[in-house]
């Protein structure tokens, strides 16, 4: 464990991953602008309640890039696209990671590629969930893997590395196709995140509601044939085939209750990290989530109402012009295909 691994922003996920790791023993240091957060994470310690277990785990954290030491061999870049700017442009103008590890929402990966570089890039998606719980004390919700892969499918030494660090905070999986992976995830969250912002819902609770499963399905199904038309790849996602998703007009429901009653077993107790930010005032993901599928859509010349109907509600819930609530998928439903 000789390696030294920054993080760069430590809400839900980034936090969660700098407990495992730094309990593990790993030289683990997190970078997060939030002076208190950073504070209690250095003493007492950070408050991880770890799937209704709580501990408190001293994390080395420091709230500015003025007070890093050294080089790093890792920065798991964690943090949401709108502050990706102010945070990497210091470590990037000073040369003080190798390796930069993009593990955040939606096509992130293109703005923190187009700040370091291609050479300097490894992607990554997680698939458990967590929960900002305030200053000082993170929740992890749910159990599931990191995904990470070089951009050109390649197998490589600083790979098997990463793969082998994270292994400490969750299981590891290794992908040769990891922008079929990045889609894949793009599906999970453009669906699940996207109804939960708009809605105040748990991912179980959207399914549970009929109304809420169909509009899931056919949200789901328009990323999905944005994906297909661009000639991405797609590959599993917590077990399951994003096609098996998939319903159009007339289908028969068994196959994708069956695959999504696979992915609630897996992330069902998941509160949408937008909703998260909705609730602490904070500005979303959505350009890079519903909005990354809505652009993509478009350049393909192919539509996406559902997922442009949500980038405007998460923006009307961003500035006080509505609130999350479940009435909204009553509005989503009468969205014409």
């Amino acid at each position: 464990m000789n390696e030294r691994i920054l993080i760069v922003g430590a809400g839900a996920i980034g936090g969660v991953t700098a407990a495992h790791l730094a309990r593990a023993g790993h030289d683990v240091v997190v970078l997060d602008a939030n002076t208190e957060h950073v504070r209690l994470m250095n003493s007492p310690g950070l408050r991880f309640d770890e799937l209704g277990v709580t501990s408190h785990i001293t994390i080395a954290a420091v709230d500015t890039a003025d007070d890093l030491e050294g080089r790093f061999d890792y920065a798991l870049v964690t943090l949401k696209a709108p502050y990706l700017d102010v945070a990497l442009t210091p470590l990037v103008r000073g040369g003080l990671v190798d390796t930069y590890v993009s593990l955040g929402n939606g096509l992130v990966q293109n703005n923190v590629q187009a700040m370091v570089g291609a050479d300097r890039l490894v992607i990554g998606i997680t698939e458990w969930g967590a929960t900002n719980l305030g200053a000082g004390h993170l929740a992890q919700t749910t159990v599931a893997p990191f995904v990470v892969g070089e951009v050109d499918g390649r197998s490589t030494e600083r790979i098997e590395r990463l793969a082998r660090i994270l292994g400490a905070a969750a299981e590891v999986h290794i992908s040769h196709r990891i922008v079929g992976q990045i889609w894949s995830k793009l599906l999970l969250n453009s669906t699940f995140s996207g109804l939960g912002a708009v809605t105040g819902l748990l991912y179980r609770d959207i399914v549970s509601d009929p109304l809420g499963r169909e509009v899931a399905y056919r949200l789901w199904t328009e990323a999905y044939d944005v994906a297909t038309a661009i000639g991405v790849d797609l590959d599993e996602i917590v077990g399951v085939r994003p096609e098996q998703l998939v319903v159009r007009s007339g289908d028969d429901l068994s196959r994708a209750d069956a695959a999504l009653a696979i992915l609630m077993n897996r992330l069902g107790a998941t509160k949408a990290s937008m909703l998260q930010d909705l609730e602490r005032g904070a500005v979303t993901e959505v350009d890079v989530i519903n909005g990354g599928v809505a652009a993509t859509a478009a350049s393909a010349g192919i539509p996406s109402p559902l997922n442009t109907r949500i980038v405007e509600l998460v923006h009307d819930c961003e500035r006080g012009l509505r609130t999350p609530g479940r009435d909204t998928l009553t509005a989503l439903a009468t969205v014409p295909a």
